[in-house]
């Protein structure tokens, strides 16, 4: 797969990619593989190994220990190095290959999944990982404390065996379509240190890095886990994290050789970059990001649907991709990317841009007030996409006042629910079993969500997708259809499109992949 972020290539990696509804219910016939190369590489890269060295990487926000299990700010930084799952999917499919699980049963009911565990993996302390570990970790996943979007699912596993120390059984409530997801997704946490992983002062996984030594919104230094169970791995001795708020100082750490991979730079740096012989920038295809409007539809202009329809139809969403993502991904009117089972072509183009239809519906309503559209300060290009929906809900006469925030505080509103009228950011979950995103997801879980939509007929769509026994499955693709039809009738979130993340690094950069939660993964980076 090419790392380039030409449209071309990206276009025909999108074209090629078929639906993913492979059998991923049998016995785990992948047991066999235990290397790390289930995610996607960056490709064209035939330099040779080279042991040592440290890998110093910039981020523009700094681990909340607090949102560890949310997949937000840099938790996937942390997440990838020093944390492992049971399972994991390769970017293009959903189909799970093993990791801290070897091989696995589905019961044909669905409602019972057996699970076979690696017995040659150790936590950092050094203490031996079982099937005990498994279970502490589902359990802390489901519980509120850790507001991880996948709880619901975790909290669906009724009962836990673990009479044997490498082989543990998960009995379900109801069929769960994206069991799978939770074992992609959930972090085996050792029990020993979780007091002090909530406090941010110990992190302690299995992977392939440990964390020793974190300074508060300055640096996370990583070491190489000399005990990691992947024979020869890591490569890298060393990496070491500087948080780098400002996107233009990171721009220049990465040129002038301060760091040699920059995460979350503004997409026209990245282009440039890429011109660069002396650097390269890498898609993280197959863990797209989706850019929307949210709406708090308890606001009394808000609460007519026809208002968040006038919103939609008047979003340029090209030109967004466009100029701010420079190609970078795809106009949306549902959240699916183009490789989900729940992907329908049709039904994305209801609200494409239609300034006459806007007009019309907005000449229904009385004249709305000022909308707040808030957006987040650390990510260079929501300021430029909250602006662009400005100007476009501008040239029909709906007003929008700018609410930039810092990344804390959005994450927080986020979670409780509290935008006073419209916010602009991105979602994932949508590169996963469909089902996911609509009873985990902040945005779109039907029973609580971010825009406190309340609609029984989307919590009766949600409930009936996710209880399908097979999620990519004949079955589920229909309940996906239903599911659609509800987010486009009920209008809370309003989609503008994929993108994909991009990380850019210095040439000698080699080795580099990601997981479809967009984590880095560099048990295979080393430096050439």
């Amino acid at each position: 797969m090419s790392s380039s972020i030409g449209g071309l290539d990206r276009r025909n990696f999108l074209r090629g990619t078929g639906i993913a509804a492979l059998a991923i219910f049998g016995t785990g016939a992948l047991a066999a593989c235990t290397s790390a190369v289930s995610e996607q590489k960056s490709a064209g890269d035939n330099a040779a190994p080279v042991r040592g060295g440290t890998l110093k990487v910039g981020t523009p926000v700094d681990i909340v220990p607090g949102n560890l299990l949310t997949n937000t700010g840099a938790t996937p930084a942390v997440i990838g190095l020093v944390y492992e799952t049971l399972t994991r999917y390769p970017n293009d499919k959903l189909e799970p290959a093993p990791r801290l699980a070897k091989s696995w049963n589905l019961a044909p009911d669905g409602l019972s999944l057996a699970v076979e565990l690696r017995d040659d993996v150790k936590f950092h302390s050094g203490r031996p990982f079982t099937s005990k570990d498994v279970e502490f970790s589902l359990r802390t996943y489901a519980d509120p404390k850790w507001s991880a979007q996948l709880k619901s699912t975790a909290a669906a596993i009724t009962t836990f065996d673990t009479s044997a120390p490498h082989r543990i059984v998960l009995q379900f409530a109801h069929p769960l379509g994206n069991i799978f997801d939770l074992l992609d997704t959930a972090p085996i946490l050792d029990s020993e240190s979780i007091e002090q992983l909530a406090t941010g002062d110990k992190f302690v996984g299995t992977g392939p890095f440990k964390l020793t030594q974190r300074i508060p919104n300055t640096q996370l230094i990583f070491e190489k886990n000399e005990q990691y169970w992947v024979p020869e791995r890591p490569y890298l001795d060393r990496v070491e994290v500087a948080i780098i708020p400002d996107s233009q100082a990171l721009v220049n750490s990465l040129k002038s050789g301060q760091i040699a991979l920059a995460h979350d730079l503004n997409y026209r740096d990245n282009e440039n970059l890429a011109k660069n012989s002396g650097f390269k920038t890498i898609d993280y295809e197959g863990a797209e990001l989706q850019l929307y409007v949210g709406a708090n539809v308890q606001d009394p202009a808000l609460a007519d649907v026809r208002l968040r329809q006038v919103v939609a139809y008047a979003i340029d969403r090209e030109r967004i991709i466009a100029e701010v993502f420079r190609g970078s991904g795809y106009p949306l009117n549902l959240p699916w990317p183009k490789t989900s089972p729940a992907f329908d072509g049709n039904r994305n183009t209801k609200y494409a841009r239609d300034l006459t239809k806007a007009k019309q519906l907005l000449a229904q309503l009385p004249k709305p007030p000022k909308l707040p559209l808030t957006y987040e300060t650390s990510t260079p290009y929501y300021e430029s996409a909250a602006q662009i929906v400005q100007a476009n809900l501008a040239e029909i006469g709906v007003e929008v006042t700018l609410d930039p925030i810092d990344s804390a505080t959005f994450i927080k509103r986020l979670v409780g629910a509290q935008f006073p009228g419209l916010w602009i950011t991105d979602h994932s979950w949508a590169q996963f079993v469909p089902s996911t995103l609509t009873v985990s997801a902040y945005p779109f879980n039907a029973r609580k969500n971010a825009s406190h939509y309340e609609s029984p007929a989307y919590v009766t769509a949600a409930d009936a997708a996710w209880q399908v026994t097979q999620g990519t499955g004949p079955e589920a693709v229909r309940a996906y259809q239903t599911l659609s039809e509800q987010l486009l009738d009920g209008l809370f979130l309003i989609e503008i499109g994929a993108r994909f993340k991009q990380v850019a690094t210095a040439s000698k950069v080699h080795g580099l992949s990601w997981t479809k939660r967009r984590e880095t993964v560099l048990t295979d980076a080393f430096l050439a």
